[in-house]
């Protein structure tokens, strides 16, 4: 072994430890938090020793107990390695107390280090006041309890709430499978339940863990719901592409005899018309679908009206001078109306209508109306004048008028004679009555004619 080899230390053998004498454990209360030792000659002679075999013992109460041997380095040298040992172990409790009294660390948690660092502290290989560190931890551990109750009982609310939360999103989720799923929208009940199931993995990720009894019961709970509408939902979009697809094939054959009509140009518009009412009692085809398929169907529309159309324009320019030929008749026919006659005015007016009808056919329609309408006013004056002139002169009217027109002359010669009788009498008021009923005889007399 060379110089350099024999001045390295041999690494220490730990020794079994001694059972430590009786001593008496100061209440927590007592014992506050206090720093790691520091590997100080003081600190290492009041707490350890070295034989000269290297072997290291803790002083622990009155009793001294083995820790080790450090036989091929100096006694100082063998104290620093065993109290390093301790201060390792010391800075462990510290930062668990600064863990403690800064808050935010689980009490749980920090009860399992203290008892952990507890066992680590009992009969360790170490150099260092190992006793107080036991006091130290068990005024921690009685300083955490409390507080590992108060989180004991904020988990359990917790996990009340989370169970509470849990129920209602089932509960939910069963009063959606129990409405009348055939009478509903389908996309928002879909909306609704997703935004549960969204809910209850937001729950089930991020909440407190319930036990597996309890989830499992809520979780069938609510995956039977779910199928229950999922069930629906599938029954309800089978049946729905069913009626589509029904409705796409009735489409289909309708486009097809739709553009058979094409040849026949305007005489299959009646045709086209009827088509079309079969068309909006076919049903829906899904938006798309029923979108391209209208598509065809009114270009086959659109083929027949533009033939239509252009049959349309030609005609008008056919009637252009039927309208001329036609205006020239009403002015014409202002006549009938300046003639005093009423045979004259009627033979005239009959001779208008019999080259109206001559003209023939005018189009569009509405400007034919507009004409038949002018001259229908003109048949109508001259009807209103006929019937006045049959009336005045129809025998039977004149023999009634007759009659009429003889009682009212004997009736004013009566009342004349009773007008001068009560002049002559000086009775004013019997003269008034008279004179009122004369004027009266004689109007409507004038209106006979008489």
């Amino acid at each position: 072994m060379s110089a350099t080899e024999s001045s390295k230390p041999t690494p220490p053998v730990p020794a079994p430890p001694a059972v430590p004498l009786p001593r008496k454990i100061p209440t927590p209360a007592t014992v506050a938090p206090s720093a790691p030792a520091t590997a100080s000659s003081s600190d290492a002679a009041a707490w350890g020793r070295v034989a000269e075999d290297g072997t290291v013992e803790v002083r622990e109460g009155e009793s001294w107990r083995v820790v080790g041997q450090y036989p091929d380095g100096t006694p100082d040298e063998a104290l620093a390695y065993f109290v390093r040992k301790y201060e390792d172990i010391a800075f462990k409790v510290t930062a668990l107390e600064q863990r403690h009294e800064a808050g935010g660390a689980s009490a749980g948690d920090l009860v399992k280090q203290a008892a952990h660092l507890n066992d680590e502290a009992t009969d360790a290989a170490a150099v260092g006041d190992l006793a107080g560190l036991r006091e130290r931890l068990a005024a921690l551990t009685a300083s955490l309890s409390e507080a590992t109750a108060e989180e004991a009982q904020q988990a359990k609310e917790q996990l009340d709430r989370a169970i509470a939360d849990r129920t209602a999103l089932v509960e939910k989720a069963e009063a959606i499978a129990a409405r009348d799923l055939s009478k509903v929208q389908w996309k928002q009940v879909t909306a609704e339940l997703n935004e549960l199931f969204e809910s209850w993995q937001s729950q089930q990720q991020n909440g407190p863990r319930l036990s597996k009894g309890v989830s499992q019961q809520l979780w069938k709970r609510f995956r039977d719901a779910r199928s229950v509408v999922d069930k629906q939902r599938r029954a309800f979009y089978s049946e729905l592409d069913d009626a589509h697809k029904t409705a796409r094939d009735a489409k289909t054959r309708l486009i097809e005899r739709a553009e058979a009509l094409a040849p026949r140009g305007t005489d299959g518009i009646p045709a086209y018309r009827s088509l079309l009412d079969e068309w909006k009692a076919a049903g829906r085809a899904g938006r798309k679908a029923d979108d391209a398929l209208w598509a065809r169907f009114k270009a086959a529309g659109d083929a027949l009206y533009a033939a239509r159309a252009e049959q349309a324009a030609a005609e008008e320019a056919d009637s252009a001078p039927k309208i001329e030929a036609r205006q020239a008749l009403l002015e014409e026919a202002k006549a009938v109306g300046d003639e005093p006659n009423i045979k004259r005015a009627r033979a005239l007016l009959t001779r208008i209508q019999r080259d109206w009808d001559e003209v023939g056919r005018i189009f569009p329609r509405d400007k034919e109306r507009a004409l038949d309408d002018r001259l229908r006013a003109i048949e109508q004056a001259l009807k209103a004048r006929e019937d006045v002139d049959w009336k005045k002169n129809n025998p039977e009217t004149k023999a009634r008028a007759n009659d009429m027109s003889s009682q009212l002359v004997e009736a004013i010669e009566k009342l004349e004679a009773e007008l001068a009788a009560a002049e002559k009498a000086g009775d004013k008021k019997a003269a008034k009555e008279a004179a009122d009923a004369l004027e009266a005889r004689r109007a409507w007399l004038n209106a006979l004619g008489g």
